[in-house]
């Protein structure tokens, strides 16, 4: 063996070389750029899809509450989103064009609504509907209505539908 730092054997009988001084090293590499515009339209699609989830999440913790169970079922309690099924009562119904108010009515109980805008479709007194919104001082504050049957039901069969007699709405519903 011998005493040069650089050269290192392995045994008595051969002797293997080693090269330990420094190298030059090739030049760091650039980083390439990033893509942004990809990067951003990810940032829109996960944020989009957020929004549609939260959306989908509101409208599913709803309660769905017949008129005569508010405040006396639980989670049918006024302050909170409510979906309200009842009938629309006869000559209840009051429209300005901006707002809509008429009265609901489910085995016995009623209560006043108050929907801005107009309802449209078949919306009409003396049908079923299911009003989603929130009970507040009395009056429930509808932002959308949904309508039992639709115009086609009632052309496709007309004798299982039936009208009200003497104008005034059935209860039963």
């Amino acid at each position: 063996m011998t005493d040069d730092p650089q050269r290192i054997g392995s045994s008595d009988d051969a002797e293997a070389d080693i090269d330990l001084s420094p190298r030059a090293t090739s030049p760091v590499p650039s980083r390439k750029r990033r893509p942004w515009g990809a990067i951003a339209v990810l940032v829109v699609v996960v944020g989009a899809g957020f929004v549609v989830i939260t959306k989908f999440l509101t409208s599913a913790v709803d309660y769905y509450c017949n008129v005569d169970e508010i405040g006396q079922k639980d989670g049918c309690d006024a302050g909170r989103r409510l979906r309200v099924q009842g009938v629309v009562d006869a000559g209840s119904v009051a429209d300005d064009g901006t707002v809509t108010v008429f009265d609901v009515s489910f085995n016995g109980e009623t209560i006043p609504v108050r929907y801005e805008g107009d309802p449209g479709g078949i919306f009409k007194e003396c049908i079923p509907v299911v009003v989603h919104g929130v009970l507040k001082d009395g009056t429930f504050l509808g932002d959308r209505i949904e309508v039992k049957h639709s115009n086609e039901y009632e052309a496709e069969n007309p004798d299982r539908v039936d009208e009200p007699e003497d104008g005034e709405c059935s209860q039963s519903a």
